[in-house]
C-alpha cells in the first residue's frame, strides 16, 4: 500500500470513532501535495467541551487498536479546540465557534477532499418512537 493510501485508511478509522461520538461536519483534506510534514487533515465538529473529549478519545483508541499508532502530540486550546497529531494526518476537533472562526476548509479550499466512506449524516437520528437502532 502506498503512502498515501494508509494515510487515508488512517484518516477513515480515525473519521469513523468520531463519527461514532455524534461529532458532525466531518471532512477530510488532502494536504499532501502542499504541506510536507503530513498528509490529510481531519475536521470534525462537536457540541461542547465533554463530546469534544469524547470524540478526541475514542478516536486515539480506534488508532491505536486499529494501526498501533499513538498521537506524537496532542494540542489543545481550552476545551473548544483539541489537535491530535499522528503524523501522516492529523485531526482537529473544534467546537462550531473556534471551526468557523479559524477556518480551515476556507484556508485549504484548493486542496482534493477525500471520501471518508462515513454513514449517511442522518443515521444516528433514533430518537424516534419504536426506534431499534442502537446508539
Amino acid at each position: 500500500m502506498s503512502e498515501i493510501a494508509d494515510s487515508t485508511q488512517l484518516l477513515r478509522t480515525a473519521a469513523k470513532a468520531a463519527d461514532d461520538k455524534l461529532g458532525t461536519d466531518i471532512i477530510g483534506l488532502d494536504v499532501s501535495s502542499t504541506l510536507y510534514i503530513t498528509d490529510a487533515f481531519l475536521i470534525v465538529s462537536a457540541d461542547n467541551e465533554r463530546q469534544i473529549g469524547a470524540i478526541i478519545d475514542a478516536v486515539e483508541e480506534a488508532v491505536q487498536r486499529g494501526h498501533d499508532r499513538t498521537p506524537l502530540r496532542r494540542e489543545g486550546r481550552g476545551g473548544d479546540w483539541v489537535l491530535l497529531d499522528f503524523g501522516e494526518i492529523v485531526v482537529h476537533v473544534f467546537s462550531a465557534e473556534q471551526r468557523e472562526y479559524y477556518a480551515l476548509e476556507r484556508l485549504w479550499k484548493d486542496v482534493p477532499v477525500i471520501d471518508l466512506q462515513l454513514s449517511d449524516p442522518g443515521e444516528h437520528d433514533s430518537d424516534e418512537p419504536g426506534s431499534d437502532a442502537p446508539r
